[in-house]
């Protein structure tokens, strides 16, 4: 059953948290507007469809006939509860416009483009009343016509949700056993020691990107950036993989490297042990399929994450395996939705993992994102841009359309 009030969306991160949420509501929206169609329409438009009034008795009375085309329903939410508003093929197989939430006494428009067929309105009040309207049937074609998506419910991520954690309950021990290579080699003062297992303990934790949400404050205190902090790097509590990274490549001393090696150990142990008590909320999974790779172009690919290893290619790398092992639990509720979609990501993934490993080197080494020549630096940009383009559209492809 649904909430009694729309679920928000998720809020922007702290300032020290290397995740943001600039581009998140624009790119939902983008995906709602993929799902409705390019037809808008307030209560005035002159479009086919008109004003349709909902309520639990009935889900109003849309026309019996309507031509093929854009068309929008003003529809007003006559009850006292949230609705949810769906138009879907008769048997629910399909929906092809929504409107996620209307409140009580308010007037939304549910807008798309049909081709001839039948359809209906479907309501799902917050109460659990379900109600369908008669059928409404679309005569003629038309061209940019929406195709409809298979409704998914919540039981269905359970799978994902479920795949997904156990990988990040198997990567946790490797990570803890990486954190604490480094601590050893803090204890005993070997730098280059320390400087090449950092990476690998934090591209360790970079390819748990989906499950950040679930890792609570300690994601903070493992992978929290400076920015936002009240002395920046200079802030005597920061910790975690970025204030290491500082350190080492600063020249901080070993005394002040080996509090915080700890203090990582300290802190990876904890997530640990925690994990298995957190929640994974379905959608914040399908979300990350896309979110990881937006906040990597925002953070890696500019270099804004970079505090002196010159890695953050690196970083990119390993949020691309992050992605693909996201995809690769989707791949069940993706694949009876959209086959040519995760066709076309998932080859755009190994192709892009590809181009950012050749910035490194025989040796090991990686190439700092601001040594790039700028016809690598545009190629990154424009097919980096055009997976996350593809991407944006899983969030909405798999959000949960209980009842549609």
């Amino acid at each position: 059953m649904p909430d009694p009030v729309p679920s928000p969306l998720p809020e922007s991160a702290a300032p020290a948290r290397r995740w943001r949420g600039t581009a998140l509501v624009g790119l939902l929206l983008l995906g709602v507007a993929a799902l409705t169609g390019s037809a808008r329409a307030g209560s005035g438009s002159a479009l086919p469809g008109g004003p349709l009034r909902v309520d639990a008795a009935g889900c109003g009375t849309p026309p019996a006939h309507l031509p093929a085309g854009p068309l929008s329903f003003a529809v007003t939410n006559g009850d006292n509860v949230f609705a949810s508003i769906y138009l879907v093929s008769p048997d629910g197989g399909l929906a092809y416009a929504e409107i996620p939430w209307v409140g009580p006494n308010k007037t939304l428009p549910l807008a798309t483009t049909l081709t001839g067929g039948q359809y209906a309105v479907r309501c799902v009040f917050s109460n659990g009343t379900v109600r369908t309207s008669r059928t409404v049937t679309v005569t003629g074609t038309a061209a940019g016509a929406v195709a409809g998506y298979e409704p998914l419910s919540d039981l269905e991520m359970t799978g994902p949700v479920n795949a997904y954690r156990g990988y990040v309950t198997a990567a946790l021990p490797g990570l803890l056993a990486a954190a604490q290579t480094l601590d050893a080699d803090l204890a005993r003062g070997d730098l280059a020691a320390a400087k090449a297992d950092w990476l690998t303990a934090h591209l360790d934790y970079e390819r748990l990107g989906a499950a950040y949400n679930s890792f609570g404050d300690y994601d903070d205190a493992i992978n929290g950036m400076a920015n936002g902090l009240p002395q920046g790097v200079d802030t005597p509590q920061w910790t975690g993989f970025f204030a290491l990274e500082q350190g080492l490549w600063h020249g901080a001393g070993v005394d002040r490297l080996r509090q915080l090696s700890q203090q990582l150990v300290t802190d990876v142990s904890g997530l640990q042990q925690d994990f298995p008590s957190e929640d994974t909320d379905p959608g914040d999974l399908s979300l990350r399929a896309h979110e990881i790779l937006e906040n990597a172009l925002q953070f890696q690919l500019n270099g804004i994450a970079d505090y002196g290893s010159g890695t953050t290619l690196a970083t990119l790398g390993a949020n691309i395996q992050g992605t693909q092992e996201v995809l690769s639990v989707l791949t069940p509720v993706l694949q009876p939705r959209d086959p040519a979609l995760l066709d076309q990501v998932s080859r755009q993934l190994t192709a892009l993992s590809g181009e950012v490993a050749s910035s490194r080197s025989s040796s090991g080494t990686w190439t700092p994102v601001t040594r790039l020549t700028t016809a690598q630096r545009q190629r990154l940009d424009g097919d980096l841009g055009s997976l996350l383009e593809e991407l944006a559209a899983i969030p909405n492809l798999l959000a949960p359309r209980n009842h549609a």
